[in-house]
């Protein structure tokens, strides 16, 4: 039986969009080929990083109050360097910097806007533990002028992204991205240096038998979450759960959304409003685990209908199968104060 021809996610990309939009400029397609040029970049440092002395900390904070690890600065600056030649994005915002960057000689024409986490996890590089890289793609606000403030532009509610993904730094690199019809995953061939199609329509299980949740906090937690994972602990569900987590956003979310189950990353007495990320963690991640069948809740509603008030505003992230996610936010809603 012939073999099928490899696909590449420029291929697909590229294929899809003469499905959607046969007239399309592909430009879109040109945007999206500077992301995967950059994390091919990240990549290839991550795995060279204990060779040429980039792993460990600088001896400064970000705009988080987290110390910067080498590796968070090169991954930022391939990032920036990569989408900000491309021709068509007007802002890019960054976990790394304070304010959205402005592309000046395409910020009166140019149509996007990108949010990323340059290197989720980075803290775990130094014992070789998977990290990632989370992006957002958003439209431009229509009728831009020179003067138009770039935090407008950023600073759009998650179900107005136009493509979101992430790419897990792992035993192999792999990108995982939606447009908004369905998950897809390519994994790096490093004998060819591209991106080929392995997983195909990638679907999230109704349900699993696995939770992921940094359970050391758990006493901060509010009681509903104690007696969420007290009720999946005793098998009161009728199924067995075994605990998962890593500490790296992205490694946590992608076993999930391959194998099913949750993920909780909710608020605590230290965090009330939650750890994460809104913009380049939360709306990308709950864009994701929605095109695949799965639920992504901050405890009070749906992540992608928040409304952003800062470029760095944190969230509570619960995201998994509908079946686990069902149970959670029912024990919520028992628990909220009546109207």
């Amino acid at each position: 039986m012939k073999q099928a021809a490899p696909i590449t996610v420029q291929q697909h990309i590229l294929e899809a969009q003469r499905r959607r939009y046969p007239n399309a400029s592909g430009e879109f397609s040109w945007l999206l080929s500077g992301i995967t040029l950059a994390t091919k970049i990240i990549a290839s440092v991550v795995q060279r990083a204990g060779l040429n002395d980039i792993v460990g900390a600088l001896s400064h904070s970000n705009v988080q109050g987290e110390t910067v690890q080498k590796l968070d600065v090169l991954a930022n600056q391939a990032l920036l360097h990569c989408l900000g030649g491309r021709g068509n994005v007007a802002v890019m915002a960054s976990e790394e910097d304070e304010q959205p960057i402005v592309v000046e000689r395409d910020r009166e024409h140019g149509h996007y806007v990108v949010v990323f986490d340059p290197l989720d996890g980075s803290s775990n590089i130094d014992v070789n533990v998977s990290v990632g890289t989370i992006f957002s793609i958003l439209r431009r606000p229509p009728d831009p002028t020179v003067t138009r403030e770039p935090l407008a532009d950023v600073l759009q509610p998650g179900h107005r992204q136009v493509a979101a993904g992430y790419v897990v730094y792992g035993s192999s690199t792999m990108l995982v991205y939606t447009t908004g019809e369905g998950v897809y995953g390519f994994t790096l061939d490093p004998t060819i240096g591209a991106f080929l199609l392995s997983h195909d329509h990638i679907t999230m299980p109704a349900h699993g038998n696995l939770y992921s949740v940094n359970e050391a906090n758990a006493d901060g937690f509010p009681e509903p979450y104690r007696r969420f994972l007290a009720r999946l602990r005793s098998g009161a569900t009728g199924r067995t759960y075994s605990s998962r987590y890593i500490g790296s956003l992205v490694a946590d979310f992608h076993r999930t959304l391959l194998k099913g189950g949750v993920f909780l990353y909710p608020p605590t007495t230290q965090h009330p409003g939650g750890k994460l990320r809104l913009m380049y963690e939360g709306n990308p991640i709950a864009f994701l685990a929605e095109q695949a069948g799965g639920v992504a809740t901050d405890g009070r509603g749906r992540i992608l209908d928040v409304k952003p008030t800062g470029l760095h505003q944190r969230t509570p992230l619960l995201v998994g199968s509908r079946e686990e996610m069902g149970l959670l936010m029912g024990m919520l809603r028992e628990d909220a104060p009546p109207v």
